[in-house]
C-alpha cells in the first residue's frame, strides 16, 4: 500500500497533523472520494484512525513509531536522491 504515492503521501501529511478527507483532498488536488479509499485502505491496515467531529472524521496516525519510521524512510530516500549513501 505505501508504494502508492497517493498513500504515501496521506501518510505524510497525516504525520504532521490530523486532516479531514476535504483538507487532504485539497492539498493533493484528488477526488475526495480517491482520498476517502486510500483512507479507508489505511485503516484496514491499521496504520491510520479517526475521530468523529462535528462536520465529518478527522484523520490521524494510530501509532506515533510509524511517525519514526517515515520519517526515516524520507531522510533516507533524500539521501539516495543527493548521492549521500
Amino acid at each position: 500500500m505505501l508504494g502508492n504515492p497517493t498513500a504515501y503521501e496521506i501518510i505524510m501529511m497525516l504525520i504532521r497533523r490530523s486532516l479531514k478527507p476535504s483538507q487532504i483532498a485539497s492539498e493533493l488536488k484528488l477526488s475526495i472520494p480517491t482520498v476517502s479509499a486510500v483512507l479507508r485502505s489505511l485503516r484496514q491496515l491499521d496504520l491510520v484512525r479517526y475521530e468523529t467531529e462535528e462536520r465529518g472524521k478527522k484523520y490521524f496516525i494510530k501509532d506515533p513509531q510509524l511517525k519514526v519510521v517515515m520519517r526515516n524512510i524520507a531522510n533516507l530516500v533524500n539521501s539516495i536522491e543527493k548521492g549521500d549513501y
